[in-house]
């Protein structure tokens, strides 16, 4: 028999997607969140045992990283792209948010 090479051979998954307007990537049926602001630019995504990597293919700029999930259907959102797709997308946070108490009576109204 040989001896081993002397490195490990890479066996990561790549390949390359442009970011679609829901800056998610989709792998073995889970979504992780891509940077919202680099929809519409080509991406690099990298996927070992491990980790989830994107990367910018004109810039070098990170999109994502994750670690992996293996449980089924689950949604990975990281922090930060979560905050910059709610400005990008000009939604209220959950603060701000306001409610109309309408009061008791109008409805005491309706049944009478």
């Amino acid at each position: 028999m040989r001896p081993l090479p002397g490195a490990e051979p890479d066996l990561d998954r790549r390949w390359v997607l442009r970011v679609p307007p829901d800056p998610h990537v989709r792998f073995d049926t889970n979504d992780y969140s891509l940077d919202p602001n680099l929809v519409g630019r080509r991406v690099e995504v990298r996927v070992s045992q491990r980790e989830i990597i994107g990367v910018a293919l004109n810039t070098g700029e990170l999109a994502c990283r994750h670690e992996r999930v293996f449980a089924k259907n689950r949604t990975v959102t990281a922090l930060e792209h979560a905050r910059a797709l709610r400005e990008r997308r000009g939604a209220p946070a959950v603060d701000e948010l306001i409610v109309e108490q309408r009061p008791l009576s109008v409805y005491d109204q309706l049944i009478a």
